[in-house]
């Protein structure tokens, strides 16, 4: 499947709890075989987003398909192209974690479980770890063989809840690596989280979500380019040069070396973003 394939399609999402809008006309496109990072804090509706399009809640309004499959008239085949894993480890401790991956593994009726297993437990390093007990996991081990489980039928698409919370930072690293594998392997996956740098290091393509909405959308680049109020670091042969600079540059026409735009960090973005939406509620009351 090339990348060019959309694999998630979102047109006017809309949805509401006791009267409460949780979602706002939402509207965005995932590309197959990227990674997708849905950022915002807590309270914004991510999960929202990832239990309409995984099939678990039905929205108010609006559409959406995952493959092509239409979330609500054709639920069943979404189900069977994708995988979900939540915020919470949902692992089973009295087993082993071989034994967790043969039981997902028979539960789908999978050909050929064995093999896949040991093939997951290899990609997520938990070899050596095969045969103790989950109960003697550490979190980030946990945390590798719930995703393991996610894959034991080789989804097209992962939806992946807010990952690394509660990691320490080396098994953040680390699930940012295994994410990384993932997509080369050609899954689309779409991500959840309220850690700038992660959503920064891993995304193909970023939608900030706040109250609902999605405030913008597009590669970390692009969301860093389009914030105003950025500068230039200009680059000069001498220190001479650069002190005329300072008072004569546009008199004098006095060129820089080279000219590097200053671009601010996916957390500039961000925060700009909240406190403009800010300002504009406080404005309108």
């Amino acid at each position: 499947m090339s990348k060019s394939t959309i694999s998630i399609a979102v047109s006017s999402l809309k949805k509401s709890y006791q009267g409460k809008e949780v979602l706002n006309d939402v509207n965005f496109s995932v590309p197959s075989g990227t990674i997708y990072a849905l950022l915002g804090s807590n309270g914004a509706g991510k999960t929202t987003i990832v239990k309409i399009l995984s099939t678990l809640l039905k929205p108010d309004g609006g559409n959406a398909t995952i493959n092509d499959f239409d979330i609500e008239s054709q639920s069943d085949e979404v189900r069977e192209c994708i995988s979900l894993t939540g915020q919470f480890v949902a692992v089973d401790e009295v087993l082993t974690g071989r034994e967790n991956l043969k039981l997902i593994g028979q539960l789908r009726r999978l050909p050929d479980v064995k093999s896949k297993t040991n093939e997951w437990l290899s990609f997520f390093n938990l070899e050596d770890a095969a045969n103790r007990k989950v109960s003697t996991y550490s979190g980030g081990m946990r945390r590798r063989l719930d995703i393991a489980m996610s894959l034991m039928d080789n989804p097209q698409v992962l939806f992946l809840d807010e990952p690394t919370t509660g990691l320490d930072p080396q098994n953040r690293i680390a699930m940012w690596e295994l994410v990384k594998s993932l997509a080369k392997k050609g899954t689309t996956v779409f991500l959840t989280t309220q850690y700038l740098e992660e959503a920064e290091y891993l995304a193909d393509h970023v939608a900030i979500l706040h109250k609902g909405k999605i405030l913008v959308e597009g590669t970390p680049q692009y969301l860093k380019e389009i914030l105003p109020k950025r500068g230039v670091s200009l680059n000069f042969n001498s220190e001479e040069s650069a002190i005329k600079a300072i008072e004569l540059l546009r008199e004098n026409g006095i060129t820089a070396d080279t000219v590097e735009q200053n671009l601010p960090s996916l957390e500039d973005v961000f925060l700009t973003l909240i406190d403009e939406k800010k300002e504009d509620t406080s404005h309108a009351s």
